[in-house]
């Protein structure tokens, strides 16, 4: 049988009804890329590999939880959703309210959210409220107004965001044949790693996992609360998805990671820049900022040990890299764009001399 989208294949493990209308725009399935490059530098034998959730229709891991989300909130009877968001929660809102014919309203920090993104949040028609603050800040008053306008949050506090989100795991486990021995995700929210949990102790506990992995969580230095044990009020990191420092999810991620023996660890922007890097010229994997971080971890755990050769590792590839084009481009050498003429002559001299 074909499916269309995660809830019509997984939706014996969802909270969804017969008669419930599914809102979906195709999300799920996303590839599971071995890298084969990486791991040679590393000089390390370990099956490392990467879910691509930038391949998604929205771009981001956020459609799995938007398409659950949006789908329970028309079938409520909701005519309007909100988010507050760094980026690819506005997106997949967006669209996903679109699809369904509702309205959306998405809160985000006004000159902190990559212009691919925003750049989706308006052309699928959604009303866009920047505020002079930060997604934390955002987060509080999508909160309040929920109480006083008839709106439905969707944002990771909702819980059929994390049902949705739980089904990456689901298809990790059924492409490897069982669970990873180590699964590393960027934390911003902090509600993707809590819902891969979620789903790895689901497919654990029905006997199509064998076990459970050990779950790690790596955040940008400047927006890095887990590391730092507390709340941080003013985060900052050219890594946009993950610049927040009040994480929705904090008691379920900190749970999880004791359950899972996991551990958090923290990157300078330059390091999660020249990871991102890397991944594209060594790989051919174009993922944005935030996501780096995850491979960032792995890479650094393999190298120190923390993570023995003979293991099998997943990194979660939040977002593609076209979310964020201004960085990517920042990165790149100018000189390798080469001005000439249009003729035979200068274009082969122009190759010859790059040989």
């Amino acid at each position: 049988m074909r499916y269309t989208g995660l809830i019509e294949k997984y939706r014996d493990r969802l909270p969804v009804g017969d008669s419930t209308r599914i809102i979906s725009l195709g999300e799920g399935n996303t590839p599971l890329i071995k890298l084969e490059n990486i791991p040679k530098e590393l000089g390390k034998e370990v099956n490392l590999y990467v879910k691509y959730e930038g391949l998604n229709p929205t771009g981001s891991f956020k459609d799995r939880g938007m398409t659950m989300a949006v789908t329970k909130a028309v079938e409520s009877g909701s005519e309007a959703i909100i988010c507050a968001s760094t980026g690819n929660t506005s997106a997949a809102a967006a669209a996903y309210a679109a699809r369904a014919g509702i309205k959306a309203f998405v809160v985000i920090p006004e000159g902190k959210i990559a212009l691919g993104k925003l750049a989706q949040a308006m052309i699928h028609g959604s009303t866009i409220i920047q505020i002079k603050g930060n997604f934390d800040d955002g987060m509080k008053i999508v909160k309040e107004v929920s109480n006083h306008a008839p709106v439905s949050i969707v944002n990771s506090i909702n819980p059929f965001r994390l049902q949705g989100q739980k089904t990456a795991a689901f298809e990790i486990i059924e492409e490897l044949g069982s669970a990873p021995d180590y699964h590393c995700l960027p934390v911003g929210n902090a509600g993707n790693i809590t819902a891969h949990w979620m789903g790895y102790t689901e497919y654990h506990e029905i006997g199509k996992s064998d076990s459970t992995p050990i779950m790690l969580g790596y955040q940008a230095e400047g927006a890095a609360p887990f590391i730092k044990g507390s709340r941080v009020d003013n985060p900052e990191t050219i890594a946009t998805a993950i610049r927040i420092g009040n994480p929705q999810s904090w008691d379920q991620a900190l749970k999880l990671s004791k359950e899972s023996n996991g551990w958090f660890d923290a990157f300078t922007d330059k390091e999660i820049l020249a990871t991102q890097k890397m991944l594209t010229k060594k790989e051919g994997v174009f993922c944005e900022p935030a996501s780096a971080t995850s491979v960032a971890g792995a890479m650094r755990d393999i190298k120190l040990g923390k993570i023995p050769e003979g293991s099998s590792v997943v990194c979660t590839l939040t977002g593609h890299g076209l979310k964020d084009p201004d960085t990517a481009i920042a990165q790149c050498d100018q000189s390798a764009m080469i001005n000439i003429n249009p003729t035979l002559e200068e274009v082969k001299k122009a190759i010859l001399d790059q040989m």
